[in-house]
């Protein structure tokens, strides 16, 4: 219900006349906007999860990918019908000609299979470990977000550069994990070969 609050705003503001003198821009910043949020927001999810040890959060970051991809599909329709009136030969030319389009169509296309395969269903016929590969693709959709509102704002980047900054600290965090982790398998794995050459085969 709170991820919904900003669409209810938005369609408030639009039925009582409140989205300014531009109202389809004020749409269309602020569906793309949240859909970046939610996207961090999700990505969180696990390290805090890690670091609180709140397992239960774990149930929220299906249902916050799903909702940044729904804000996602608004930021796009925006874009293609109050913007464009889906002139595909001006869609194009501004995927083509304006890089911050061509970046958010980037990121757009690399959580469509993410948002396909997040059934239950997907995730056994992928496998556990397949469908894990698959969905840190989140990580790359979310930075080519970032990337795409940095180069839209132009001068005052400082919004993008938050968000680049939780992405970052984000990605620090899974990599130490990794890391610590690999390391932790190749102690173990060291100490067993130990283990066997003092005392051979058990």
């Amino acid at each position: 219900m709170l991820a919904l609050v900003p669409l209810a705003r938005l369609v408030a503001g639009v039925f009582t006349d409140r989205l300014g003198a531009n109202p389809i821009e004020v749409i269309t910043r602020a569906t793309g906007e949240w859909t970046l949020i939610l996207l961090l927001v999700a990505l969180t999810v696990t390290p805090l999860r890690r670091l609180t040890g709140l397992n239960w959060l774990l149930r929220l970051r299906r249902m916050l990918g799903l909702t940044a991809f729904f804000y996602g599909c608004l930021h796009l329709v925006t874009y293609l019908w109050l913007d464009q009136f889906f002139d595909l030969a001006a869609i194009a030319k501004d995927i083509v000609k304006r890089p911050f389009i061509t970046a958010g169509f980037t990121a757009f296309l690399l959580l469509l299979p993410l948002a396909i395969t997040s059934t239950d269903a997907m995730v056994r016929r992928l496998g556990g470990r397949r469908w894990l590969a698959l969905h840190r693709l989140a990580y790359v959709a979310t930075a080519i977000g970032v990337v795409h509102y940095w180069w839209l704002v132009k001068a005052d980047v400082r919004e993008p550069l938050f968000y680049a900054v939780i992405l970052a600290v984000l990605l620090a965090m899974r990599l130490a994990w990794r890391r610590t982790a690999a390391v932790a398998a190749r102690r173990s794995a060291a100490q067993a070969a130990i283990e066997r050459a003092e005392y051979g085969p058990r």
